[in-house]
C-alpha cells in the first residue's frame, strides 16, 4: 500500500472550468501523468465520483529537471497543453483532439554548439497566446559554473521557435508572470550564495512583444524572501515577503511610487520554500478578494481576504484539511489539493457562489483506503526542551491498531524521522509510509529541527553556520523527551532520513551516542563532496549552513560523518539512487566502505534508474522491507512480515 500510495498527486492548475494535476505512478517507473477532470463533475464526498482522464498517455512524463527537483512542468491555456517532457527534457504543446504531442524546441544537440541538456519550467501565456514566458536553463558542462538560467519568451505555434531571452545575467529567476492587459512582467531572482527562502528580489518590465523596457526592481532584497508575485484584476502585484516581522505575510503594491502595504500581520507563514516552480499558495478572485492558505503551528488554514481591508477581513473558512497547496480560483469558487492525518491528497473545491463559501466539495481522491480508521495513528503537534535553553517542535505518532496491543510492560520502540531540506518542513498529511510504523508497533516522531519552515525566519535561520548540530540536538532532544516523557524504550531508538535528513542522521549516529540504529536514503556522508559536487542551485547552499568553500574546509572536515567512523558504533543500513544528480552515489560508498573497515554491522542497497527520492513501486517497497528487516535484526524483534532478507556485514549479535 505504501508503495501504491507514492503515487502522488501534485501542481494542481486551473483552465476555464478544468482542473489539472499531475500523477506520479511508481508502478509505472515513476512516469508523471497529466489529469483533468471537468469542476462541474461530481462530489465524492457524496457519493457521486468523478472520473478524471488522463491527458498525457505513456511514454510521456510531464517532468522538468529545471533546479534538479523541478516543478512548473506544465501550462495550460484555453485547453492547449504547453510540457516538459522529462526524457528529452523538451517543450511539448499537445492541443484539444490531437493524436500527439508536437515538439516546441529542439533537441539539446541541434542547439547551440556544447549545449548538453536545456530544461524548461514555471511557464506563463501573454494574453493573445501566441508567446510564452518561462525559465530556461542551459547546461553547458558538468560543472555548476556552466549552467546558465534565464528568462525567455517562446513562439507557442506548431513548431514553435528560436527563444527569445527576455532576462539573463542572474544566478536564478522564477515566478515570471504577465500582468492581465500583457503589458508589464513580474518575476523574482537572486544570485549565489543565497537560496530564495534568503534574499529575493522582485522585478518588474514593461513587456513590449518578446522583449522588456525599464526592468526595475520593486520588493526583495539580501535579507528579504519575496514569493509568489501575482498580478491583480486591477492591475497592482501582490507577493508573499517576510521584510517586516520575519514571517512570510502578504503585501500588495500598486506600483504607484508608495510602495507595498501589508495584507497580513501574522505570526504565520503564507509562503513556502521554493525548492520546486509553480507553487501557489493563494489566488486572485474574480470579485476582487484574495483565497490564501497559511500555515501555523506545522498546520493548514485556509482564507479569504478582501485587500482593501486587509488584515481585519481576513476570515478562516472551515475545511476538513490541515494540509493545503496549489490555491486555485475557479470560475465557481477557489479550488486547493487537500489532505488531512487521515485522508490522501484530494481535490478539492470551495464554492463562492453569492461571495458567500459553500461546503467544500471533493472533486476527485488520489486514492481510496480500505483501512479502519480506529488503526491510523493521529499526530500528536508537540513542543519540547532542546540544546541553549530553546524550543523545537514534532509531530508525534504513537503506534495504533484496530486489531493489536503491544505488551503492557512494554514501552514500544522509537524512530525519529529527520526531514530533508533542510530548509523543509514535516507535513500533517496522511501519510502511509508512517503508517506502516506506527501499524507494526513502532512510534514515530517527525521533527521540525530548527532551520525548518513554518515558524518565522528565525527559526529558519537556526541552521545558519549550524547544520549538523543544531538539526542533530533538536532530533536528539525529541528522543530523549518522548523517553522520559515514558511513552518509548529509550533503548531502542533509531533514526531515518533521507537527502539532508540522511545527513542528520548520519551525524546523529556518529557524534552522538542515542541511537541503537539508523537509516540513510541518499544521505549526505562528506559535506565538503557535496560543496564540490552537486548541482547549480544548491551549489552554494552550505556556505550558509555551514560555511564558504574552501575557506570553511576544515568546519566541513568536522561535521563530515565519513571522517569521523571511529565515533560510529551503531548499525546502519544505507540506500542510494545510482543516477542521483544531487547526492551522487560516491557518498554512500564511501560511508559503506568505512563502516566495512571498522567492522559495524550494516546493510547497502544501491538502486539503478533511481535518482534523488525513489519513485518506483519495487523501490519504495524493497526500501522499507529491508529497513524494518534491518531494525528486527538489530533491536532484537522478530519482523513477522514475509519480506526479503536483508545482507547485514558483519551478522549482528543476538541478545
Amino acid at each position: 500500500m505504501v508503495a501504491a500510495g507514492a503515487r502522488r498527486w501534485d501542481a494542481l492548475q486551473v483552465d476555464g472550468s478544468t482542473l489539472y494535476w499531475l500523477e506520479s505512478r511508481p508502478q509505472e517507473g515513476g512516469r508523471v501523468a497529466l489529469m483533468r477532470l471537468a469542476a462541474e463533475g461530481g462530489d465524492e464526498s457524496q457519493g457521486s465520483p468523478s472520473q478524471p482522464e488522463e491527458v498525457t498517455p505513456a511514454p510521456w512524463s510531464v517532468r522538468t529537471r529545471a533546479h534538479e527537483y523541478g516543478g512548473g512542468a506544465y501550462l495550460v491555456a484555453a485547453g492547449v497543453v504547453f510540457f516538459s517532457n522529462f526524457s528529452d527534457q523538451r517543450l511539448w504543446r499537445l492541443d484539444p483532439g490531437a493524436g500527439a504531442p508536437v515538439a516546441l524546441t529542439a533537441p539539446a544537440e541541434e542547439r547551440r554548439p556544447g549545449t548538453l541538456s536545456v530544461r524548461f519550467a514555471d511557464a506563463c501565456m501573454v494574453p493573445g497566446g501566441r508567446w510564452l514566458v518561462c525559465v530556461r536553463e542551459s547546461h553547458y558542462g558538468p560543472a555548476a559554473t556552466q549552467v546558465v538560467n534565464e528568462l525567455v519568451a517562446l513562439p507557442t505555434g506548431e513548431g514553435g521557435g528560436e527563444e527569445r531571452v527576455l532576462a539573463t545575467g542572474r544566478d536564478f529567476y522564477s515566478f515570471p508572470r504577465v500582468s492581465p492587459d500583457g503589458r508589464r512582467l513580474a518575476w523574482t531572482c537572486w544570485d549565489h550564495p543565497r537560496m530564495p527562502w534568503d534574499g529575493t528580489e522582485l522585478w518588474v518590465a514593461d513587456l513590449d512583444g518578446p522583449s522588456l523596457d525599464g526592468a526595475r526592481m520593486v520588493g526583495g532584497g539580501p535579507e528579504e524572501s519575496v514569493f509568489q508575485p501575482e498580478w491583480a484584476p486591477d492591475g497592482s502585484l501582490t507577493y508573499v515577503s517576510d521584510r517586516d516581522s520575519g514571517w512570510w505575510n502578504l503585501y500588495l503594491d500598486r506600483l504607484d511610487g508608495e510602495g507595498p502595504h501589508a495584507l497580513t500581520a501574522r505570526e504565520a507563514e503564507f509562503a513556502l520554500p521554493q525548492w520546486v516552480f509553480g507553487q501557489s499558495t493563494y489566488a486572485h478572485l474574480p470579485d476582487g478578494r484574495i483565497a490564501c492558505s497559511w500555515s501555523q503551528a506545522g498546520l493548514g488554514h485556509l482564507g479569504l481576504l478582501d485587500p482593501g481591508a486587509g488584515e481585519a477581513s481576513l476570515t478562516e473558512l472551515s475545511i476538513p484539511h490541515s494540509s493545503i497547496s496549489h490555491v486555485r480560483a475557479t470560475s465557481r469558487g477557489v479550488a486547493y489539493l487537500g489532505a488531512d492525518p487521515r485522508t490522501p491528497r484530494e481535490v478539492v473545491e470551495i464554492p463562492l457562489g453569492g461571495g458567500e463559501p459553500g461546503s467544500a466539495r471533493v472533486l476527485a481522491r488520489s486514492r481510496h483506503l480500505d483501512l479502519d480508521p480506529a488503526g491510523l495513528a493521529q499526530p500528536d503537534p508537540i513542543e519540547y526542551p532542546t540544546t541553549g535553553g530553546r524550543s523545537a517542535h514534532a509531530l508525534y505518532y504513537r503506534p495504533a491498531s484496530a486489531s493489536h496491543r503491544g505488551p503492557e510492560d512494554e514501552r514500544p520502540p522509537l524512530v525519529v524521522m529527520s526531514h530533508g531540506g533542510p530548509t523543509a518542513a514535516t507535513s500533517s498529511a496522511f501519510d502511509l509510509a508512517i503508517q506502516y510504523w506506527t501499524s507494526r508497533g513502532i512510534a514515530v516522531v517527525d521533527v521540525n529541527y530548527g532551520g525548518s519552515t513554518g515558524y518565522g525566519r528565525e527559526y529558519r535561520q537556526r541552521l545558519k553556520g549550524a547544520w549538523g548540530i543544531v538539526d542533530v540536538d533538536d532530533c536528539v532532544n525529541a528522543a530523549r523527551y518522548l523517553a522520559d516523557r515514558g511513552e518509548v524504550d529509550g533503548d531502542r531508538l533509531a533514526i531515518r532520513g533521507g537527502s539532508a535528513g540522511g545527513y542528520t542522521t548520519l551525524c546523529a549516529l556518529t557524534f552522538r551516542d542515542v541511537f541503537a540504529a539508523g537509516a540513510s536514503y541518499y544521505g549526505v556522508a562528506d559535506a565538503a563532496a557535496l560543496a564540490a559536487d552537486t548541482h547549480k542551485f544548491e551549489s552554494r547552499y552550505l556556505d550558509g549552513l555551514i560555511g564558504p568553500w574552501p575557506e570553511a574546509e576544515r568546519t566541513y572536515w568536522e561535521r563530515s560523518p565519513v571522517h569521523h567512523v571511529a565515533q560510529l558504533s551503531c548499525p546502519l543500513i544505507v540506500f542510494q539512487g545510482l543516477e542521483d544528480p544531487v547526492v551522487p552515489p560516491n557518498q554512500a560508498e564511501a560511508m559503506v566502505a568505512a563502516l566495512r573497515e571498522r567492522g559495524i554491522p550494516h546493510a547497502y542497497l544501491a538502486f539503478e534508474g533511481e535518482q534523488h527520492g525513489f519513485r518506483r513501486a519495487e523501490t519504495v517497497q524493497r526500501c522499507l522491507e529491508a529497513e524494518l528487516y534491518f531494525y528486527g535484526a538489530i533491536l532484537g524483534f522478530e519482523v513477522v512480515d514475509a519480506v526479503e532478507p536483508v545482507p547485514i556485514e558483519p551478522p549482528p549479535r543476538q541478545t
